[in-house]
């Protein structure tokens, strides 16, 4: 199954013609600059590396501005093309730097944050900024707020479920109706607003009343051939039983606790392991949970891995129990391992990847009983095991990095050439 993204939102469709305006006109190879908070190991900071690594493919001039020249995929990017700050690097520690949560650090981080963007746009002097998540999404805005003639187009780029994102994270509801308000109005400044999932851009279009001639919908990239490859390598430390894995960072949006208590209630518990690839702040509840459930020496930490992959390979099945998602890279690069996934059919992304019984299995979101039910009637089951990773090698065959990267050429050039909103 392939998802049909509506012509509308669609950055493959032919050039469109807005009333007034004309056809947009090609625009050869646009400077684009990505703008990350940094090259942390998530699924937006892949797809960024994939554009700046592949800008043939990509169509543009590829450059990427950083706060923090740092992270775990920065030794994977083109280097060369990377810009940053030295004199603002100190503002945004990695890590847990808890001394960045005052209120006196914040408040600096949040005035020159802008300040250092705005200085690389001055720099690099592109046709197209592209930034990455809702926290950038907001420091893009307020630096080209700050440019006046000189501002480039925008494209803002969401990969995440921004209503359920924005509760978790926000101390009340006065405070999530605040950021919702915020976000509402940057996101709206956009030229474009690029989601991974026609689910999401539905959801945006509705949350933040965007016009939705603005949208556009690009699924994430997946070098199927290097996950494949990195899948085979030899596995080290690989667990003597076979194994459950589970990808993505330890948080409460992952529902890492929901798979611990589904394996606990499941017959695969006397003769499979759990394996955990990610690291993140819930690792000493999730912990906790599986001394209570009786788990413990059942589960594995690995934290975050260089070739998440080879786990992946190595395993009887790939379990996705998130509570919410946009586009999920890791079930999709379970699908290039050819390993069997099982997925909570969450908002957004996991119904747009697998096809119920064909290249996967759905369950309902934050259900561990129906989760249990589903690795029960799955390990063990040889046939319909092979038959759910061949579909899952045939599905993500659409999301090779030649098949999605054209798409982004296609976005920057209409982009580049659209006309000024304020004209």
């Amino acid at each position: 199954m392939e998802t049909v993204v509506p012509e509308r939102w669609s950055a493959a469709a032919p050039p469109r013609v807005e009333p007034g305006l004309g056809p947009y006109a090609r625009v050869a190879a646009p400077k684009v600059l990505l703008l990350l908070s940094w090259l942390n190991g998530g699924g937006a900071e892949r797809v960024a590396v994939h554009l700046l690594n592949r800008q043939a493919l990509a169509g543009a001039e590829v450059s990427m501005g950083l706060l923090r020249r740092e992270g775990p995929y920065l030794e994977d990017a083109n280097q060369s093309r990377i810009h940053h700050r030295h004199w603002g690097q100190r503002l945004f520690p990695s890590g847990s730097d808890s001394s960045f949560y005052r209120p006196d650090k914040l408040a600096l981080g949040a005035f020159a944050a802008p300040r250092i963007f705005r200085s690389i746009i001055r720099e690099v002097r592109p046709d197209v900024v592209m930034s990455f998540a809702k926290g950038t999404n907001l420091i893009a805005w307020r630096a080209l707020a700050g440019l006046g003639p000189e501002r480039p187009r925008w494209i803002a780029r969401e990969g995440n479920n921004l209503v359920r994102a924005t509760g978790d994270e926000a101390s009340s509801s006065i405070h999530a109706r605040a950021a919702m308000a915020l976000t509402r109005k940057a996101y709206r400044a956009a030229d474009r607003v690029l989601v991974n999932s026609a689910e999401l851009a539905t959801s945006l279009a509705d949350t933040l009343g965007l016009d939705e001639t603005r949208l556009r919908v690009i699924h994430n990239p997946v070098d199927v051939e290097a996950v494949a490859r990195r899948a085979a390598e030899p596995l080290p430390e690989r667990p003597a039983r076979p194994y459950l894995v589970s990808v993505g960072r330890l948080q409460p949006q992952k529902g890492h606790d929901l798979l611990l208590r589904a394996f606990a209630a499941s017959r695969a518990r006397f003769a499979h392991d759990v394996v955990l690839v990610g690291e993140g702040p819930e690792e000493a509840r999730l912990r906790r949970l599986a001394a209570e459930l009786g788990i413990a020496e059942r589960l594995r930490f690995v934290g975050f891995a260089a070739n998440p992959w080879a786990w992946v390979g190595g395993a009887s099945l790939f379990v996705l129990p998130s509570r919410w998602e946009g586009f999920p890279n890791a079930l999709a690069e379970a699908l290039a391992c050819g390993t069997p996934a099982v997925s909570a059919d969450c908002r957004f992304g996991p119904r747009e990847l697998l096809e119920h019984g064909v290249s996967g299995w759905l369950v309902p979101p934050a259900d561990p009983e129906a989760l249990r039910d589903a690795i029960d009637f799955l390990i063990g089951n040889d046939p319909l095991l092979s038959k759910l990773a061949r579909g899952g090698l045939e599905r993500v065959s659409a999301l090779r990095l030649e098949a999605i990267l054209p798409q982004y050429a296609r976005l920057f050039q209409e982009t580049a050439a659209a006309p000024d909103p304020a004209s």
